[in-house]
């Protein structure tokens, strides 16, 4: 039987080509089983914090089979479903933040950011503010992968091969990044300088043309789990509410219990204007992602042009919706919000025991199931490993040799340098599971430590 996949032999255009892959058979809870019978811990929740409810949950995929067997696609411009309606009544109704009552469905997060972006640019336009047009992002951000969100979004590496075709229609503001204060300031305490630069842009550029600003309230991939400062967001509201803009908050990674709260920007108290999720929407069941709105953006463009200029084929779609449903059911009945927070603390503290016996584990941060671990080659000035190390990958590597799925990640200091290792695993896992995971992680950071010796020279 096939074990590995061989990359000159396969059709597939995997996302790295040179590289074999293990050939996975099922997954169980927080595990993954190859074809071969190894178990691997699932620690970065599938791509980042996807597999928000474990693998082979029966309810689940009883309610796709269910829909599959009753109605598996339709027109949604011109029909509407149970499945729909349901899934929109539990985000509103049991997750959102009060105030925001309207759902727009898509197939995933790079969908969700553009959309809840097109849709505040149309928001303004169907008021008679045309000349609102811009969106400001933060460096070190991800929003996406689209064209749209590699435009607003702060990850260089990613945005540098396409810079030549991206929106101008974009700025960029520095991000709350604590470890890294790009101001250099002490943070905590600090007198929110970051949050700041918001309104010194709005003015620079003008009010008039600003018509949205988009955050992570934990900024996932780009820097690995970094939240926000305390009073952050709320300083971002008021300047938004100040210069009539809309604040979008990218709860792609955050939302749905991730972090211990429904959504991530709970944390601050604060409600945004739009929501853009996915990810712990449907948990890896289907793809499903969302724009949660304020009923008044809704209702302005309802009296003027009547629709949203936005639509995708599969948005909306049935199956994709019923297992939203099951998968939201499922964190409410199992009350996987409170356990997030509780077992994430456990986590994190866990980590933190980690950076005592391991000197290039710079700093650990998150909130809730969603850590991370900045790798340095220096702890004292935090200077970070040459990018050529690939210092995340080799532990990644060490980690998946030894059962544990990591998410390794580079560029947090300046788009090159600057590893980082992403931690989401399901939020059903236990603290003898994150023992598992954080044994694992100490075996994989010894061993390419001595590596990393031999090859300082």
């Amino acid at each position: 039987m096939l074990h590995v996949i061989d990359p000159e032999r396969t059709k597939v255009i995997h996302r790295h080509l040179d590289r074999p892959y293990p050939l996975l058979e099922r997954g169980e809870g927080v595990y993954l089983y190859d074809t071969a019978g190894k178990r691997y811990l699932d620690g970065s929740g599938a791509a980042a914090v996807v597999t928000a409810i474990g693998h082979g949950v029966t309810e689940v995929v009883d309610a796709i089979a269910e829909q599959a067997r009753k109605l598996a696609f339709v027109p949604t411009h011109v029909f509407s479903t149970e499945a729909i309606e349901e899934c929109a009544r539990i985000i509103v109704q049991d997750f959102a933040p009060p105030g925001l009552e309207r759902v727009w469905f898509i197939s995933g997060g790079s969908e969700a950011t553009e959309n809840a972006v097109k849709m505040a640019l149309q928001y303004h336009r169907d008021r008679g503010k045309e000349t609102k047009h811009l969106v400001i992002g933060r460096w070190g951000s991800f929003h996406g992968n689209t064209l749209g969100a590699l435009a607003y979004g702060g990850n260089t590496g990613r945005r540098r091969k396409y810079a030549p075709v991206l929106s101008g229609a974009v700025e960029h503001i520095p991000p709350c990044y604590p470890y890294r204060c790009w101001l250099r300031k002490e943070c905590p305490p600090c007198d929110l300088s970051c949050a700041h630069q918001l309104e010194r842009v709005i003015r620079q550029v003008g009010p008039e043309n600003v018509a949205a600003f988009i955050a992570e309230p934990v900024v996932g991939a780009t820097l690995g789990a970094v939240p926000a400062a305390p009073g952050y967001f709320e300083e971002i509201r008021a300047i938004c509410d100040r210069y009539d803009v809309l604040f979008i908050a990218d709860e792609v990674m955050t939302g749905f219990g991730r972090t211990g709260r429904n959504f991530g920007i709970d944390h601050w108290g604060v409600v945004p204007d739009l929501i853009a999720c996915a990810k712990g929407i449907a948990a890896g069941y289907a793809p499903l992602g969302a724009v949660i709105a304020r009923p008044e953006i809704v209702g302005e463009v309802r009296q003027r042009s009547g629709s949203f200029v936005i639509g995708h084929t599969a948005s909306g779609n049935p199956i994709s919706c019923a297992a939203g449903v099951a998968v939201l059911r499922y964190i409410i009945e199992h009350d996987l919000t409170r356990h997030a927070a509780e077992v994430g603390a456990y986590f994190l503290d866990q980590l933190r025991t980690l950076k005592d016996r391991h000197e290039i584990i710079g700093d650990v941060r998150g909130l809730g199931l969603l850590a991370g671990v900045e790798l340095v080659r220096d702890r004292a000035t935090k200077e970070p490993f040459p990018a050529e190390w690939q210092v995340s990958k080799r532990i990644a590597e060490a980690t998946l040799a030894r059962g544990l799925v990591s998410y390794p990640l580079q560029g947090a200091v300046d788009g090159l340098e600057g590893d980082h290792l992403l931690y989401g695993p399901p939020l059903i896992i236990t603290r003898e599971q994150i023992d598992e995971l954080v044994a694992i992680l100490d075996e994989s950071l010894t061993a390419v430590t001595a590596e990393l010796g031999a090859l300082a020279g």
